[in-house]
């Protein structure tokens, strides 16, 4: 996984995105995800890899000021599409390399970009620098559950689901590690898939 190739890859996604990520159990997840956040008024709120825009909806009449970034630009363009706003500033940008002064944001939401960019160490600690101190981010995406093994079958299949654009291999716990004194994590529950995508929040001191 690399960003060229993942521009690739999510230039081919653009179109079925939404059938399959915004739909279904995935759709009540994200819900979930959000049901129990509450933005207070004037919150700069960070989207990291919104793709199509599936978590707009949910933020969008709560805050004043959103910025949404993705890598990909076909992505990016659907989510304008439908989300035309002057609350909201749209840019493309790499998760990995935020060009934003550090403890920007009141929330940073990062839904299924962990387990996509590259470098997801990397990804966290731009994700942390530009969260304000009390600042919270939320997290929904797929992690090697704690204290399990991959099976045999999806360490087989990990190499070929990385081509698709996403790792499904990854520890949560590996990636926020180096940050334990820095942060606090104020939830970790199980979202779908018998606990294989969680909803993380975490508070930076």
């Amino acid at each position: 996984m690399n960003n060229p190739w993942n521009k690739v890859i999510y230039q081919v996604w653009a179109p079925f995105y939404d059938t399959f990520f915004n739909s279904g159990s995935f759709l009540k997840a994200r819900k979930k995800i959000f049901e129990d956040l509450t933005f207070p008024t004037n919150s700069q709120i960070l989207l990291v890899g919104v793709g199509t825009g599936a978590d707009l909806p949910f933020v969008i009449e709560k805050v004043v000021s959103i910025t949404a970034i993705d890598l990909s630009p076909e992505m990016l363009d659907q989510a304008k599409e439908k989300y035309e706003s002057p609350s909201i500033t749209f840019k493309i940008m790499d998760a990995q390399d935020l060009e934003f002064p550090s403890e920007s944001f009141d929330f940073v939401i990062a839904n299924l970009i962990l387990s996509v960019v590259p470098d997801p160490d990397q990804c966290f600690r731009e994700m942390i620098r530009v969260t304000r101190s009390g600042g919270k981010i939320v997290i929904f995406d797929k992690f090697v559950p704690l204290n399990q093994e991959l099976s045999l079958i999806m360490k087989i299949l990990r190499p070929i689901i990385g081509m698709l654009g996403t790792d499904i291999g990854r520890r949560f716990e590996q990636i926020v590690m180096p940050y334990a004194k820095s942060i606090v994590i104020e939830e970790d529950s199980p979202s779908l898939f018998n606990g294989m995508y969680r909803k993380i929040v975490i508070r930076k001191i």
